[in-house]
């Protein structure tokens, strides 16, 4: 059975803890202010929100590149297969929470339509999306049995106690950092993990929804995964330790300093991309409106065909190619056989 929450004995701000923490509030403060000066933000964060569908999924070893995620957006030579759906679910899933918490707090009810969404028409769809488990379930090594599982869950019973109190402590909004909340959170329900299948994706998902919901982020620039993707190991061994030992310091610093790497990388991204567009936004500036609408799109599908410039404009399908080909001659593009 998980401990309930908030920890007990609370959470103990060493100054190295207090250090981390003072380092990612800064770190995405900066990416929240970056992201101020993104114009036509919504087109941008979509790639903010596909890399992250990406890695949280490639830790789940769903393999899939951003590449052919893009490609099949783009029907440019893409083939659907069952790693991209998966990717492409994890960006619906994304998008639909944060839609949602307009008119939803966030609640174990958010968390499964959130896990609905994940998980229809993929691998696991047989598993009850959207639905806590009925049954026991386990982690360890394909193939392993009960008996021979690294950890064992809780029973349902106790699983949906752990549940209720996870919830309550979500709506807690005084006791703690906002960071340190999601730190805590995402830990508690790996530890929980209520559904069949999708825990892993769902509990990172749910970094992003806290973040927003407390608007410490108010779109889904973090790519946390990137960070817990390129340190696996430590990822696993800290979300043991705290089941095993209430190792909850270690594992919030390990947290913070995910939270500060990836923000600090994110904004200089985002930087990168507004002194992008500038420059093609000056090699444009003798085209019409068709061609400078582009430049953004083409930001948020970097895989254009004709038919796609044909729906993002609204325009007829020879007018979007001419505005394609203006921008090809004077804009770093290349064309592939099927464009």
């Amino acid at each position: 059975m998980p401990a309930p929450l908030p920890p007990d004995p609370p959470i103990s701000f060493d100054t190295e803890l207090i250090r981390l923490l003072s380092e990612a509030d800064l770190a995405l403060g900066q990416l929240a202010g970056v992201a101020t000066l993104l114009p036509n933000p919504d087109l941008f964060v979509a790639m903010y929100v596909r890399k992250e569908a990406v890695l949280s999924s490639q830790i789940e070893g769903i393999q899939c590149t951003l590449d052919e995620v893009l490609q099949h957006e783009s029907d440019v030579e893409g083939v659907r297969t069952r790693a991209i759906g998966e990717v492409v679910n994890y960006v619906e899933a994304m998008n639909y929470g944060i839609a949602r918490l307009d008119t939803l707090p966030l609640s174990l009810r958010l968390i499964r339509e959130v896990h609905g969404h994940l998980m229809q028409g993929v691998r696991g769809e047989q598993k009850d999306p959207g639905e806590f488990r009925r049954t026991q379930n386990w982690i360890g090594p394909q193939g392993c049995t009960l008996a021979t599982a690294t950890f064992v869950p809780p029973p349902v019973p106790e699983m949906l106690e752990a549940l209720a109190n996870l919830e309550a402590f979500l709506h807690d909004r005084d006791s703690l950092p906002p960071v340190v909340l999601c730190a805590i959170a995402h830990a508690q329900f790996e530890t929980i993990p209520p559904f069949l299948d999708g825990n892993g994706r769902v509990g990172r998902l749910l970094v992003s929804l806290l973040l927003h919901e407390r608007r410490v982020l108010t779109r889904p620039l973090l790519y946390i995964s990137l960070f817990l993707k390129q340190n696996r190991q430590e990822y696993y061994d800290r979300l043991m330790d705290v089941r095993q030992k209430g190792h909850w310091e270690a594992w919030i610093k390990f947290f913070l300093r995910g939270i500060a790497q990836v923000s600090r990388e994110a904004s200089l991204t985002a930087q990168r991309i507004v002194e992008f567009r500038e420059k093609m936004m000056l090699n444009a500036r003798a085209y019409g409106k068709n061609e400078l609408a582009l430049v953004d799109h083409l930001f948020a599908y970097p895989i254009m065909d004709i038919r796609t410039a044909e729906r993002l404009l609204g325009c007829s399908y020879v007018t979007a190619a001419n505005a394609l080909q203006s921008l090809v001659k004077d804009i770093p593009l290349h064309t592939t056989h099927s464009a």
